[in-house]
Formats: C-alpha cells, structure tokens, sequence
C-alpha cells in the first residue's frame, strides 16, 4: 500500500523540525537563512504542504545537510 502524499509531506516536515531544533534555531531564522517567511516554514513542518525539490534543497543548505533521495526496489526493502 502506498502513503498518501500527506503522510510524506508530514514525514518531511517532521524531518526538517528535528534539524533545526537540534540547530538550536527557530522557525524565523531558518526561514531568514532559507529566503522563506516563518509561516511557511510553520506549514511545511506541521506537513501542510508539499515542497519542490528546489526547496528541499534550500531547507537541507539552510540546515547544514546533504538532501539525498533514493528509490529502493520493492524485492530489497526491508
């Protein structure tokens, strides 16, 4: 069974909120470092929204990490 895209968009979320409160930063500042406003930032992360890739890529900039994206055959997973 596939999630549905609001699962994903929440799973995303949830993974930038974890960065940037271990970053010590607040929705404002990562929405300065990332050319965003901090309701934007406060959607995304309570997963109210799908973001492009473009914008995950700035997330991961502003965020000090490395995006990386894979598929892995149905066969092989876990």
């Amino acid at each position: 069974m596939q999630d549905p895209p609001s699962a994903l968009a929440r799973e995303l979320g949830q993974l930038v909120h974890d960065r940037r409160i271990e970053l010590g930063l607040s929705q404002a500042e990562l929405a300065e470092r990332c050319g965003m406003k901090q309701p934007q930032i406060s959607r995304f992360e309570g997963g109210g929204t799908m973001p492009t890739l473009p914008l995950l890529r700035r997330l991961a900039q502003a965020l000090g990490a490395d995006l990386t994206i894979s598929l892995t055959p149905h066969d092989k997973a876990a």
